[in-house]
């Protein structure tokens, strides 16, 4: 009876795999594109090799290209609609299967198909096909990053990305805030990146006013899950000698009273950050007998 259902199970996986062949195929025709891009993107969990597969199948990465390729025209003037943000939207998931394979991702920078979503992530539009659009498209970022790979944080550094997500983390919606959060978080958090960040002052003082104006806005509309990162974003700063005395002077009130008592009461790890950003900012800090601040020798 094992043996039977064993055998079910293999006849109905290898059906299946059959399916993603086709669907796989179906992408390099105009007419079958559409519902293979939808099929394929809802099975992109449950296929381990389905990157490798798009990768190295004739004409697949060109075709989800030219998918994206095609929406350009209707960014400026904005005119997307929700049906060409679906379709786009399947092949960027497609894409970011791709992106977060360890087989395909050396080869996936080494094409420089990220900055091919840049363009979306330029958009200022706050219809929802466009803010799924940008969503989507951070998500390809993310997926990059989430691996911590020094190949990805060294390509990003090369592209506007900081810049690109420094705006999204000002005006976007909640949840593309905490994806580019997430990403500026994930560059802060590899030596280079934080180097890169803290090397001149105009690009820490860009990344310490977003931040800033973030708190500010948290104060008014509490997020736990966006605070977290802003905190780990501020608290990895501090790591650096340079920023660590720029943030004594900048550092925003609200991180420092009981704002947010009531937002992390059940978030230890966020609140053991934030004490240990305080922390790092009173070592080291000598004062006079007035209690000024003085610069330690």
């Amino acid at each position: 009876m094992l043996a039977t259902g064993a055998a079910v199970t293999s006849a109905l996986a290898q059906v299946d795999r059959e399916k993603i062949y086709q669907w796989i195929n179906e992408l390099s025709s105009p007419e079958t594109r559409e519902n293979a891009l939808l099929e394929l993107s809802k099975k992109r969990e449950s296929v381990p090799d389905l990157a490798p597969m798009l990768w190295h199948s004739c004409g697949t990465i060109a075709a989800l290209l030219q998918e994206i390729v095609n929406i350009y025209p209707s960014i400026n003037p904005a005119t997307l609609t929700a049906h060409q943000s679906n379709r786009v939207c399947n092949a960027l998931a497609l894409l970011q299967c791709v992106a977060s394979h360890p087989e395909t991702r050396t080869a996936f920078l080494a094409a420089h198909i990220p900055l091919f979503l840049y363009p979306f992530l330029h958009t200022v539009s706050k219809t929802r096909p466009f803010e799924y659009l940008r969503l989507t498209s951070l998500g390809v970022i993310g997926a990059l990053v989430k691996t911590d790979e020094q190949e990805v944080i060294n390509f990003l550094l090369t592209t506007e990305i900081i810049p690109l997500c420094l705006r999204i983390m000002e005006a976007g919606s909640e949840l593309s805030k905490t994806v580019a959060t997430f990403i500026l978080q994930k560059i802060l958090l590899d030596d280079t990146g934080l180097a890169y960040i803290c090397q001149t002052y105009e690009r820490f003082s860009h990344v310490a006013m977003i931040l800033g104006k973030m708190v500010l806005q948290l104060s008014k509309e509490p997020s736990a899950r966006l605070l977290k990162h802003v905190v780990r974003c501020y608290l990895r700063l501090s790591d650096n000698s340079r920023a660590r005395e720029a943030l004594r002077q900048c550092l925003p009130d609200q991180l420092k009273d009981t704002t947010f008592a009531q937002v992390l009461k059940d978030d230890t790890t966020t609140k053991r950050w934030l004490a240990q950003l305080v922390k790092n900012l009173q070592e080291g800090q000598v004062t006079d007998p007035r209690g000024i601040p003085l610069t330690p020798q």
